[in-house]
Protein backbone atom coordinates (compact mmCIF):
# COMPACT_ATOMS: atom_id res chain seq x y z
CA UNK A 1 0.00 0.00 0.00
CA UNK A 2 1.17 3.19 -1.05
CA UNK A 3 1.17 5.85 2.09
CA UNK A 4 -0.25 9.27 1.92
CA UNK A 5 2.77 11.96 3.33
CA UNK A 6 1.96 15.38 4.17
CA UNK A 7 4.86 17.45 3.18
CA UNK A 8 5.46 21.16 4.28
CA UNK A 9 8.14 23.52 3.03
CA UNK A 10 9.40 25.55 5.57
CA UNK A 11 11.84 28.53 3.92
CA UNK A 12 14.88 29.80 5.98
CA UNK A 13 13.96 33.75 5.58
CA UNK A 14 17.00 35.16 6.26
CA UNK A 15 19.35 32.62 5.56
CA UNK A 16 22.96 33.32 5.94
CA UNK A 17 24.19 31.22 2.85
CA UNK A 18 22.66 32.45 -0.38
CA UNK A 19 23.54 30.14 -2.86
CA UNK A 20 24.22 30.66 -6.48
CA UNK A 21 21.12 28.11 -7.69
CA UNK A 22 18.89 29.44 -4.29
CA UNK A 23 15.34 30.41 -5.43
CA UNK A 24 13.13 29.28 -2.78
CA UNK A 25 10.12 31.09 -3.42
CA UNK A 26 10.09 29.35 -7.21
CA UNK A 27 11.00 26.10 -6.19
CA UNK A 28 8.22 26.53 -3.72
CA UNK A 29 5.96 28.52 -4.59
CA UNK A 30 6.04 30.29 -1.10
CA UNK A 31 8.34 32.62 1.24
CA UNK A 32 5.86 32.59 4.24
CA UNK A 33 6.73 30.97 7.22
CA UNK A 34 4.37 27.94 8.23
CA UNK A 35 2.60 27.79 11.34
CA UNK A 36 1.39 24.93 13.72
CA UNK A 37 -2.01 25.54 12.22
CA UNK A 38 -0.86 24.97 8.76
CA UNK A 39 0.44 21.85 10.40
CA UNK A 40 -2.72 21.32 11.90
CA UNK A 41 -4.74 22.27 8.18
CA UNK A 42 -2.63 20.09 6.24
CA UNK A 43 -2.58 17.13 8.59
CA UNK A 44 -6.32 17.08 8.97
CA UNK A 45 -7.02 17.33 4.80
CA UNK A 46 -4.08 14.38 4.65
CA UNK A 47 -6.52 12.48 7.31
CA UNK A 48 -9.60 12.21 4.77
CA UNK A 49 -7.64 10.16 2.65
CA UNK A 50 -8.18 6.22 4.26
CA UNK A 51 -4.30 5.67 3.10
CA UNK A 52 -2.83 8.76 5.24
CA UNK A 53 -2.01 6.36 8.18
CA UNK A 54 1.51 4.75 7.98
CA UNK A 55 2.84 8.04 6.26
CA UNK A 56 5.04 10.48 7.24
CA UNK A 57 4.82 14.20 8.22
CA UNK A 58 7.85 15.83 6.32
CA UNK A 59 9.16 19.60 6.70
CA UNK A 60 10.95 20.55 3.80
CA UNK A 61 13.32 23.89 2.74
CA UNK A 62 16.85 22.43 3.48
CA UNK A 63 17.41 24.26 6.72
CA UNK A 64 14.87 23.01 9.02
CA UNK A 65 17.37 22.54 11.93
CA UNK A 66 18.28 25.97 11.20
CA UNK A 67 15.48 28.04 11.58
CA UNK A 68 14.75 29.61 14.97
CA UNK A 69 14.56 27.06 17.45
CA UNK A 70 11.50 28.35 18.96
CA UNK A 71 9.32 28.18 15.66
CA UNK A 72 11.27 24.27 14.68
CA UNK A 73 9.99 23.54 18.29
CA UNK A 74 6.45 24.97 18.08
CA UNK A 75 6.15 22.88 14.20
CA UNK A 76 7.90 19.62 15.71
CA UNK A 77 4.72 19.84 18.30
CA UNK A 78 2.41 20.85 16.49
CA UNK A 79 3.24 17.26 14.09
CA UNK A 80 4.24 15.22 16.77
CA UNK A 81 0.96 14.87 18.55
CA UNK A 82 -0.29 13.30 15.49
CA UNK A 83 2.58 10.51 15.44
CA UNK A 84 1.87 10.24 19.16
CA UNK A 85 -2.15 9.06 18.48
CA UNK A 86 -1.06 6.78 15.61
CA UNK A 87 -2.33 8.68 12.70
CA UNK A 88 1.23 8.84 11.07
CA UNK A 89 4.28 6.60 11.52
CA UNK A 90 6.90 9.74 12.23
CA UNK A 91 8.29 12.85 11.06
CA UNK A 92 11.38 13.48 8.87
CA UNK A 93 12.80 16.95 7.61
CA UNK A 94 15.73 18.42 5.73
CA UNK A 95 18.41 20.50 6.54
CA UNK A 96 21.76 21.58 6.16
CA UNK A 97 24.97 19.45 7.14
CA UNK A 98 26.44 22.24 9.87
CA UNK A 99 23.08 22.70 11.51
CA UNK A 100 23.68 19.33 12.98
CA UNK A 101 24.62 18.45 16.72
CA UNK A 102 23.96 16.94 20.15
CA UNK A 103 21.14 19.44 21.28
CA UNK A 104 19.51 19.17 17.85
CA UNK A 105 19.43 15.53 17.69
CA UNK A 106 17.75 15.13 21.30
CA UNK A 107 15.16 17.63 19.88
CA UNK A 108 14.59 15.75 17.01
CA UNK A 109 14.17 12.38 18.63
CA UNK A 110 11.94 14.00 21.84
CA UNK A 111 9.21 14.78 18.78
CA UNK A 112 9.23 11.99 17.09
CA UNK A 113 11.03 12.68 13.94
CA UNK A 114 12.35 9.20 12.45
CA UNK A 115 14.38 10.65 8.80
CA UNK A 116 16.98 13.58 8.63
CA UNK A 117 17.90 14.52 4.98
CA UNK A 118 20.81 16.46 4.95
CA UNK A 119 21.77 18.68 1.76
CA UNK A 120 25.58 18.20 0.86
CA UNK A 121 24.83 18.83 -2.61
CA UNK A 122 28.27 18.10 -3.33
CA UNK A 123 31.79 16.81 -1.90
CA UNK A 124 33.99 18.70 -3.38
CA UNK A 125 34.77 21.62 -1.34
CA UNK A 126 35.56 23.81 -4.11
CA UNK A 127 32.33 23.55 -5.77
CA UNK A 128 30.41 23.51 -2.74
CA UNK A 129 33.02 27.34 -2.28
CA UNK A 130 32.29 28.43 -6.02
CA UNK A 131 28.58 27.56 -4.96
CA UNK A 132 28.60 29.70 -1.92
CA UNK A 133 27.10 26.38 0.28
CA UNK A 134 28.56 27.65 3.90
CA UNK A 135 29.42 24.31 4.87
CA UNK A 136 32.10 21.77 3.75
CA UNK A 137 32.25 17.85 2.77
CA UNK A 138 33.48 17.07 6.28
CA UNK A 139 30.56 18.99 7.60
CA UNK A 140 28.40 15.98 5.82
CA UNK A 141 30.41 13.34 7.12
CA UNK A 142 30.09 14.40 10.36
CA UNK A 143 26.62 15.01 10.25
CA UNK A 144 25.76 11.86 8.73
CA UNK A 145 27.85 10.23 11.40
CA UNK A 146 26.46 11.94 14.40
CA UNK A 147 22.18 11.21 13.01
CA UNK A 148 22.94 7.75 12.48
CA UNK A 149 24.23 7.37 16.08
CA UNK A 150 21.26 9.06 17.16
CA UNK A 151 19.07 6.09 15.00
CA UNK A 152 18.19 7.89 12.50
CA UNK A 153 17.09 7.23 8.83
CA UNK A 154 20.17 8.97 7.16
CA UNK A 155 19.39 10.66 3.64
CA UNK A 156 21.07 12.65 1.56
CA UNK A 157 20.94 15.33 -1.47
CA UNK A 158 23.63 15.31 -4.15
CA UNK A 159 23.42 17.71 -7.56
CA UNK A 160 25.16 17.32 -10.60
CA UNK A 161 25.95 20.40 -13.10
CA UNK A 162 27.12 22.84 -9.79
CA UNK A 163 28.66 25.97 -11.15
CA UNK A 164 32.62 24.87 -11.19
CA UNK A 165 31.55 20.98 -11.27
CA UNK A 166 32.26 18.53 -13.69
CA UNK A 167 30.97 15.07 -14.08
CA UNK A 168 33.61 13.72 -12.82
CA UNK A 169 32.75 15.66 -9.52
CA UNK A 170 29.39 14.05 -9.37
CA UNK A 171 30.64 10.23 -9.94
CA UNK A 172 33.27 10.80 -6.51
CA UNK A 173 30.13 12.95 -4.62
CA UNK A 174 28.48 9.77 -5.36
CA UNK A 175 31.18 7.65 -4.83
CA UNK A 176 31.39 9.55 -0.97
CA UNK A 177 27.57 9.71 -0.55
CA UNK A 178 27.92 5.42 -0.96
CA UNK A 179 30.70 4.97 1.95
CA UNK A 180 28.28 6.80 4.08
CA UNK A 181 25.46 4.58 3.69
CA UNK A 182 22.45 6.57 3.96
CA UNK A 183 19.19 4.91 3.55
CA UNK A 184 17.87 7.36 0.96
CA UNK A 185 19.43 9.37 -1.42
CA UNK A 186 17.94 12.73 -3.74
CA UNK A 187 19.36 13.77 -7.13
CA UNK A 188 18.77 17.18 -8.38
CA UNK A 189 20.63 18.27 -11.56
CA UNK A 190 21.22 22.18 -11.33
CA UNK A 191 18.56 24.48 -12.65
CA UNK A 192 19.15 28.12 -13.61
CA UNK A 193 16.24 30.20 -12.12
CA UNK A 194 15.61 34.24 -12.42
CA UNK A 195 16.89 36.01 -9.59
CA UNK A 196 19.94 34.00 -8.49
CA UNK A 197 23.39 34.46 -8.49
CA UNK A 198 23.54 31.45 -10.69
CA UNK A 199 21.32 33.36 -13.49
CA UNK A 200 24.06 36.22 -13.30
CA UNK A 201 26.56 34.02 -14.08
CA UNK A 202 24.69 32.33 -16.78
CA UNK A 203 24.04 35.65 -18.45
CA UNK A 204 27.25 36.87 -18.22
CA UNK A 205 28.48 33.45 -20.24
CA UNK A 206 30.24 32.53 -17.34
CA UNK A 207 28.85 29.16 -16.72
CA UNK A 208 27.45 26.35 -18.93
CA UNK A 209 24.48 24.85 -17.28
CA UNK A 210 23.89 20.73 -18.43
CA UNK A 211 21.13 19.55 -20.61
CA UNK A 212 18.29 17.68 -20.03
CA UNK A 213 20.18 15.18 -22.28
CA UNK A 214 23.91 15.16 -20.83
CA UNK A 215 22.26 15.72 -17.29
CA UNK A 216 20.33 12.34 -17.71
CA UNK A 217 23.20 10.23 -19.09
CA UNK A 218 25.15 11.13 -16.30
CA UNK A 219 21.82 10.45 -13.53
CA UNK A 220 21.39 7.34 -15.40
CA UNK A 221 25.26 6.29 -14.38
CA UNK A 222 24.49 7.45 -11.01
CA UNK A 223 21.51 5.61 -10.75
CA UNK A 224 23.24 2.71 -11.17
CA UNK A 225 25.80 3.03 -8.82
CA UNK A 226 23.16 3.91 -6.14
CA UNK A 227 21.19 0.86 -7.38
CA UNK A 228 24.24 -1.27 -6.77
CA UNK A 229 25.01 0.00 -3.14
CA UNK A 230 21.66 -1.06 -2.42
CA UNK A 231 20.92 2.79 -1.80
CA UNK A 232 17.00 3.70 -2.95
CA UNK A 233 16.90 7.21 -4.65
CA UNK A 234 13.82 8.50 -3.58
CA UNK A 235 13.71 11.95 -6.07
CA UNK A 236 15.92 12.48 -9.39
CA UNK A 237 15.49 15.72 -10.67
CA UNK A 238 13.08 18.95 -9.56
CA UNK A 239 9.59 18.58 -9.21
CA UNK A 240 7.40 20.49 -11.03
CA UNK A 241 4.96 22.99 -9.31
CA UNK A 242 5.68 26.37 -7.64
CA UNK A 243 6.43 28.80 -9.80
CA UNK A 244 9.72 26.76 -11.25
CA UNK A 245 8.50 26.70 -15.06
CA UNK A 246 7.73 30.76 -14.63
CA UNK A 247 11.33 31.19 -12.92
CA UNK A 248 13.66 29.02 -15.14
CA UNK A 249 16.48 30.24 -17.62
CA UNK A 250 18.05 27.14 -18.24
CA UNK A 251 19.38 23.74 -17.41
CA UNK A 252 18.31 20.29 -16.84
CA UNK A 253 14.64 20.44 -15.74
CA UNK A 254 12.05 18.06 -16.99
CA UNK A 255 8.68 17.30 -15.31
CA UNK A 256 9.53 13.48 -15.69
CA UNK A 257 13.24 13.81 -16.11
CA UNK A 258 13.63 10.37 -13.44
CA UNK A 259 11.68 8.43 -16.71
CA UNK A 260 14.71 9.78 -19.24
CA UNK A 261 17.18 8.88 -16.75
CA UNK A 262 15.97 5.22 -16.66
CA UNK A 263 15.28 5.42 -20.25
CA UNK A 264 18.40 5.85 -20.53
CA UNK A 265 19.89 3.18 -18.79
CA UNK A 266 17.63 0.16 -20.81
CA UNK A 267 18.86 1.22 -23.96
CA UNK A 268 22.30 1.59 -22.94
CA UNK A 269 21.86 -1.68 -21.07
CA UNK A 270 20.18 -3.63 -24.84
CA UNK A 271 23.42 -1.86 -26.70
CA UNK A 272 25.62 -3.54 -24.15
CA UNK A 273 24.03 -6.40 -24.31
CA UNK A 274 23.78 -6.81 -28.44
CA UNK A 275 27.39 -6.21 -28.97
CA UNK A 276 28.49 -8.47 -26.16
CA UNK A 277 26.25 -11.67 -27.73
CA UNK A 278 27.21 -10.01 -31.05
CA UNK A 279 23.42 -10.76 -31.42
CA UNK A 280 22.74 -9.96 -35.73
CA UNK A 281 20.65 -7.25 -37.07
CA UNK A 282 16.94 -8.06 -37.66
CA UNK A 283 13.76 -9.22 -34.93
CA UNK A 284 15.10 -8.89 -31.57
CA UNK A 285 12.72 -9.49 -28.09
CA UNK A 286 13.97 -8.03 -24.98
CA UNK A 287 12.69 -8.79 -21.92
CA UNK A 288 12.00 -6.40 -18.81
CA UNK A 289 10.26 -6.43 -15.83
CA UNK A 290 6.87 -5.38 -16.19
CA UNK A 291 7.31 -1.86 -14.75
CA UNK A 292 10.10 -1.31 -16.74
CA UNK A 293 8.53 -2.05 -20.24
CA UNK A 294 7.92 1.65 -21.07
CA UNK A 295 11.56 3.01 -19.63
CA UNK A 296 12.94 0.29 -22.26
CA UNK A 297 10.26 1.30 -24.98
CA UNK A 298 11.58 5.36 -23.66
CA UNK A 299 9.73 8.44 -24.32
CA UNK A 300 8.66 9.07 -27.47
CA UNK A 301 9.29 5.75 -28.84
CA UNK A 302 12.70 7.04 -28.57
CA UNK A 303 14.74 3.87 -27.37
CA UNK A 304 12.64 2.07 -30.10
CA UNK A 305 13.56 4.20 -32.62
CA UNK A 306 17.30 3.90 -31.91
CA UNK A 307 17.16 0.60 -32.13
CA UNK A 308 15.85 0.62 -35.46
CA UNK A 309 18.07 3.07 -36.75
CA UNK A 310 20.85 0.22 -35.79
CA UNK A 311 19.19 -2.42 -37.45
CA UNK A 312 17.06 -4.24 -35.18
CA UNK A 313 13.34 -4.58 -34.62
CA UNK A 314 13.00 -5.07 -31.25
CA UNK A 315 9.67 -6.17 -29.19
CA UNK A 316 9.40 -5.77 -25.27
CA UNK A 317 8.11 -8.24 -23.36
CA UNK A 318 7.55 -8.74 -19.83
CA UNK A 319 9.43 -11.60 -17.32
CA UNK A 320 9.06 -11.53 -14.04
CA UNK A 321 12.38 -12.89 -13.07
CA UNK A 322 14.00 -10.06 -14.49
CA UNK A 323 14.96 -7.92 -11.71
CA UNK A 324 16.03 -3.63 -11.89
CA UNK A 325 17.28 -2.61 -14.43
CA UNK A 326 17.99 -6.32 -16.05
CA UNK A 327 17.13 -7.20 -19.61
CA UNK A 328 18.30 -9.90 -21.88
CA UNK A 329 17.19 -10.54 -25.60
CA UNK A 330 16.97 -13.23 -27.98
CA UNK A 331 16.43 -12.83 -31.98
CA UNK A 332 13.01 -13.28 -32.57
CA UNK A 333 13.41 -16.35 -35.03
CA UNK A 334 14.05 -18.45 -32.27
CA UNK A 335 10.50 -18.65 -30.64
Amino acid sequence: MKHVNVGLFVPHNGCPHQCTFCNQRAISGQSKQVTPSDVDEAVKIAMNNPDSRGGEIAFFGGSFTAIDRDVMVGLLKSAYKYVENGSFKGIRCSTRPDAIDDEICRILKLYGVTAVELGAQSMSNEVLRLNRRGHTAQDVINASEMLKSYGFELGLQMMTGLYGSTDEDSIETAKNIIALKPATVRIYPTVVLENTELAKLYKSGKYQPETVDSAAELCAKLLLMFNEADITVIRTGLHSGGDVEGEYLAGAYHPAFKELCEGKIYINKAIEYIKENKIPQGKIIIYVARDAISKMTGQKRCNILKLKEMGYDAKITADSKTGKYQLYIIRNEEL
